[in-house]
């Protein structure tokens, strides 16, 4: 797997991108352990080839196609109930493989198997092209939801397949998929007829999700499908204006998940005070990289503030690793899991904070780096079965029966998160 040269030039930025080369000049020379460096990046290669080989090995169905991701510790399928969210992730995890490191007929085949499985049975066609939340092991519809992340990383997988294969069929349902995801975000009746979570008379209200997902599929449509350059680059920066303008609140030091529509915080209730650390570090890596795409240095110390925010507001420093969720006055969050450490949101401090210190060269950064690195080969790794352990208690101890996939779960973020800071580091060690 790694006979290859790793050429990053996809969401990590691109090498040698301006922006890093004017940071490069503006300071002087990153005091930084190398071999320390060069064994981390040996562990996180390690690392992505166990989780490749355990999704392929136990997740790929092979008799209807797509992938099944309720796995337990060793991989077993404790439910054949598919998520469709983990279709289109699946489907870009293995394409993206492909386009990092060289193609293998064994990642495009389970991206491709992912793609054709959504295209038979995860659309509903009778309500505008959505598509389905959970679907039965051989593609019955069991579940449609108002949100539309379904369409955002069915986009995300058809786009990046379309990257490595030149496949134009693929692009056309990536930009369609994309532009009914932009429409429903910005005003158009949802087909499904299914209304707001709440009375729209009595409370309305804007989602963080919303601009910050849009924008990380934005910028992939920006890379494979420059003919329309011009409208990603103009959509990316108004997903980028709308976090600022609506969801960013320097006065109250975090990101608000849910805010009114004119951006007002609603701190009266808890789920107006709702502070996600892991996904506020999520979109400072996806400002990262408009940052790297457009130059704005300025944008690059916006985004690491919101890091300091989120990391301060949430890292447990009693048990180690970062809280779900928090509130913004240090009130009871209503999330019963509010305390558990799960999987994700390590694996986006693990990109954030890399992107950070290649940035900045701030050595807190890369301290924020290591620190994350050790709490998750102590407690999510499983250097045994592969893959991560998805959700753990508050101490650090997994969730028992300990899981490795679920609805949420799948080939998505640990190796999303691996495949970006091996080439983050390899940008590192080359300086």
């Amino acid at each position: 797997m790694w006979m290859r040269t790793v050429e990053i030039q996809q969401a990590a930025g691109k090498k040698n991108h301006p922006l890093c080369a004017e940071r490069t000049k503006e300071r002087t020379e990153i005091p930084m352990d190398r071999v320390k460096m060069e064994q981390t990046r040996q562990w996180v290669r390690d690392e992505l080839d166990r989780c490749a080989a355990f999704w392929l090995e136990h997740g790929m169905d092979r008799e209807h196609g797509g992938v099944y991701t309720c796995l337990d510790r060793t991989g077993e399928i404790y439910s054949t109930d598919k998520s469709v969210w983990m279709q289109g992730r699946c489907g870009w995890i293995f394409a993206f493989l492909c386009h990092t490191y060289g193609v293998k007929e064994e990642w495009l085949e389970a991206s491709r198997s992912c793609l054709d499985f959504m295209e038979e049975h995860c659309i509903n066609r009778a309500a505008g092209g959505r598509m389905y939340f959970t679907v039965t092991g051989d593609g019955r519809p069991l579940r449609q939801r108002r949100y539309y992340f379904s369409e955002a990383f069915y986009a995300l997988a058809n786009a990046e397949y379309y990257g490595v294969t030149g496949e134009a069929v693929r692009l056309e349902r990536a930009r369609r998929a994309y532009d009914l995801y932009w429409d429903l975000g910005h005003g158009m009746a949802d087909p499904t007829g299914l209304g707001p979570k709440t009375i729209p008379e009595t409370r309305q209200g804007r989602s963080f999700g919303g601009p910050m997902i849009i924008l990380n599929v934005t910028g992939v449509m920006l890379r494979v499908d420059p003919e329309r350059k011009e409208l990603y680059e103009q959509r990316a920066q108004q997903c980028v204006d709308e976090i600022f303008q609506y969801h960013v609140k320097p006065e109250l030091k975090c990101v608000l998940e849910n805010v009114d529509v004119d951006g007002t915080p609603r701190l009266y209730y808890t789920e107006g005070r709702t502070v996600n650390p892991g996904h506020d570090i999520e979109g400072v890596w996806f400002l990262l990289e408009h940052a790297a795409r457009t130059g704005d240095k300025a944008l690059v110390d916006k985004a690491a503030q919101i890091f300091d925010w989120a990391i301060g507001m949430g890292w447990d420093h009693e048990y180690g690793g970062l809280l779900y969720f928090t509130d913004c006055l240090g009130k009871p969050p209503e999330a019963y899991e509010h305390d558990m450490k799960l999987w994700w949101p390590h694996n986006e401090i693990l990109i954030a904070s890399s992107m950070l210190y290649r940035d900045t060269g701030e050595e807190k950064y890369l301290d924020w780096f290591y620190k994350t690195v050790d709490y998750c080969k102590a407690h999510f790794a499983d250097p045994e079965y592969g893959e991560w352990y998805g959700y753990l208690r508050r101490d650090g101890l997994p969730t028992m029966p300990s899981t490795k996939g679920s609805t949420f779960k799948g080939p998505f973020h640990v190796p999303r998160s691996l495949i970006l800071v091996d080439g983050i580091l390899g940008e590192l060690l080359e300086k």
